[in-house]
């Protein structure tokens, strides 16, 4: 099956939603909202230093899990229905919604603090799967690299434009007088403002494609149908299976990172909430141009050579963060995670692309994201766990995370990209 051509303004419209969507990623996930649940929220209420920073790995492990349930259903529904963008708007609504609700929560709210990140991560995991589908049929198998590269960049920029309102909004809270504890619960409201306007022009010029299945049964048993099919046939993709594997272990410490990167910066190296902003700030740009640099290399070298060049970038830098006791040491291993987590991103999405047949787009990159959202439980609540069993020391297990990278590595290397992509042309 064929798709209709896209335009470049379609085109633009949809790396839109990478802008959009990464402010909730880069502030709540990443910067500001993991730090002030683990040190205020959780430690204020009461807890040890490991057990607020397992509590927010088992938060995020939780969402993760209804995710990994979901995403292959929901993929499936959108496949066969031809409602993936009405999905998508539901999803982002829904994530815009709770994000604002996470104003709430004082120092000692643990369970509603709990509770929305849960709701609010659901939603916008669901709406990155979403519009990940949407790649394969905006690009050709010649430029998809170029095209997933160009949101990862745009997504990058969108998290560090973000960044800089929150940062410009603390900075004028404080010339009023106002503390932490009412300012930074009203960031909140800047990542939902702005993933709402900036997500706009993704749902005026995106267009929804036909279905590439027509079922008349119930929903569920359909889907479910659909889905044991998949996996039936799922062993004439042997890269595609390879892949998915590698991609559970280096996405794992890909999440340890995300997740808990601001909490490693303020309980190691004594960083402040206006510091992390401004270092997480910077590795945003220096990730755009990973993304876009190594969207272009991917194209010429191939997915799974450029995919291993960016994991040993990764483990070089955890093991420099690992050894870092001074600023500037942490601040260069930060910018080389940045580089690395901007093309490794951009790679395993387009990878997903080209070793997916096309009626089944929705399908694999639902399985896609389920696989990324099974690391995203192993990899931080590995690292939580570890850290609660070190009694909070951070340093220690930061170790978890370069196990993870040199596991990926490893996979990767049994990974044949020509016959991937053979296998997905010869659709079964």
């Amino acid at each position: 099956m064929t798709h209709s051509p896209s335009t470049r303004r379609e085109k633009i419209a949809w790396s839109m939603y990478d802008f959009a969507n990464s402010g909730y990623a880069t502030v709540v996930l990443t910067t500001i909202y993991n730090a002030w649940f683990v040190s205020v929220i959780a430690m204020q209420g009461g807890f040890s230093s490991g057990e607020a920073t397992l509590l927010w790995t088992v938060t995020i492990a939780i969402g993760n899990a209804i995710i990994l349930l979901s995403a292959p259903l929901l993929g499936a529904i959108a496949d066969l229905y031809g409602v993936r963008k009405r999905l998508l708007a539901a999803s982002t609504f829904g994530c815009i919604l709770f994000t604002s609700l996470l104003a709430l929560p004082g120092p000692g709210d643990v369970e509603m603090a709990m509770l929305l990140v849960v709701l609010s991560y659901v939603m916008f995991a669901c709406g990155e799967n979403l519009i990940a589908a949407f790649l394969p049929e905006l690009s050709t198998k010649e430029d998809i690299g170029r095209l997933s590269g160009y949101g990862w960049a745009l997504g990058f920029f969108g998290g560090l434009l973000t960044l800089g309102l929150c940062l410009a909004y603390i900075h004028y809270a404080q010339s009023l007088g106002q503390t932490e504890a009412q300012i930074i619960p009203h960031s909140m409201y800047i990542v939902a403002l702005v993933f709402a306007l900036a997500s706009l022009p993704t749902f005026y010029y995106l267009s929804e494609r036909p279905p590439s299945h027509q079922g008349k049964e119930r929903v569920l048993q359909t889907t479910i149908t659909h889905l044991r099919n998949t996996f039936r046939h799922l062993h004439h993709y042997p890269d595609l299976r390879l892949f998915m594997i590698a991609l559970v272990l280096f996405h794992a410490g890909i999440y340890i990172v995300i997740i808990l990167a601001a909490v490693y910066a303020k309980q190691v190296m004594q960083f402040t909430t206006q510091e992390n902003i401004l270092l997480i700030g910077i590795v945003n740009i220096t990730a755009a141009v990973g993304a876009f640099a190594f969207g272009h290399f991917q194209d010429r070298l191939g997915s799974v050579r450029t995919l291993i060049i960016t994991l040993l970038i990764w483990c070089v830098a955890i093991i420099q963060a690992w050894l870092s006791h001074d600023p500037l040491w942490f601040w260069l291993a930060a910018n080389l995670i940045g580089l690395a987590l901007g093309a490794s991103q951009s790679a395993s999405r387009a990878l997903i692309g080209l070793f997916s047949p096309v009626s089944r787009y929705g399908e694999f990159f639902g399985l896609w994201g389920l696989c990324v959202k099974f690391s995203a439980i192993i990899g931080p609540l590995s690292y939580g766990l570890l850290n609660w069993l070190n009694h909070g020391n951070h340093r220690q297990s930061l170790l978890i995370t370069l196990v993870f990278f040199v596991a990926g590595i490893l996979v990767i290397r049994l990974i044949d990209e020509s016959r991937g992509i053979q296998a997905a042309a010869t659709e079964r």
